[in-house]
């Protein structure tokens, strides 16, 4: 299946490098590039792409309105919205996850984390760019002695899904975790998957979540 997608910034050469990025993959494909919110809104509602990447500082409505717009309650099959700004600060991250949006990128996330994010929102799941998840998991983790075991295991998980959990807890990119255990990005995703399954997470966001709580990181770090 074809992923369609509508790039909303306000600036060229973003657009045109997302759309280059874009254009490498066989199951997406570009419908459409907006250089403000209200054309966003428009395009959605005229292109109908499944998943919208979103700018939040743009001319005439930013992205935080044009992503309340899009996903207001009553519509019909509205897109998913991924976030993807310069600005990660935590009041946007916030705002963009509660009022919709299905992911939340920095622009030099880098191509794969890009691609991987709108795969996510597509099948319905969230993925939020690894340093802003742990930045937030650590302030919110501050002060709190995590619950469970401290030796680094789970009776529930492998060692080795242990070990991937870590990572991903720590902001690893899969192809990150790949290098760092000598193993496949395929491999990773399939632990991966047997680890949401084990703890019924719904994505790599849940996953680091639990990972926090659990103990499972040095909240030192």
């Amino acid at each position: 299946m074809t992923i369609r997608v509508l790039i909303a910034d306000d600036q060229a050469m973003v657009r045109t490098g997302f759309g280059m990025i874009l254009a490498a993959e066989d199951d997406l494909e570009v419908v459409g590039e907006a250089v403000d919110g209200v054309q966003a809104v428009e395009l959605a509602e005229r292109c109908r792409p499944d998943v919208v990447l979103m700018d939040i500082r743009m001319p005439r409505l930013d992205g935080l309105e044009a992503l309340r717009r899009l996903t207001r309650p009553g519509l019909v099959n509205p897109p998913k919205v991924v976030v993807v700004t310069t600005f990660d600060d935590d009041e946007y991250v916030h705002r963009a996850l509660r009022d919709g949006a299905c992911g939340f990128l920095v622009k030099d996330s880098g191509p794969a984390l890009l691609v991987e994010a709108i795969r996510a929102a597509a099948s319905g799941e969230a993925l939020v760019s690894p340093s802003i998840t742990v930045r937030l998991l650590r302030r919110l983790s501050d002060g709190v002695p995590p619950p469970g075991r401290r030796d680094g295991r789970h009776p529930e998980l492998s060692a080795r899904e242990t070990e991937v959990v870590r990572l991903v807890a720590t902001g690893l990119t899969n192809a990150e975790i790949a290098t760092e255990l000598s193993i496949s990005v395929g491999t990773v995703k399939t632990h991966l998957g047997n680890v949401q399954t084990k703890l019924f997470a719904r994505n790599r966001v849940e996953i680091a979540a639990w990972a926090w709580q659990s103990g499972l990181v040095d909240q030192r770090r």
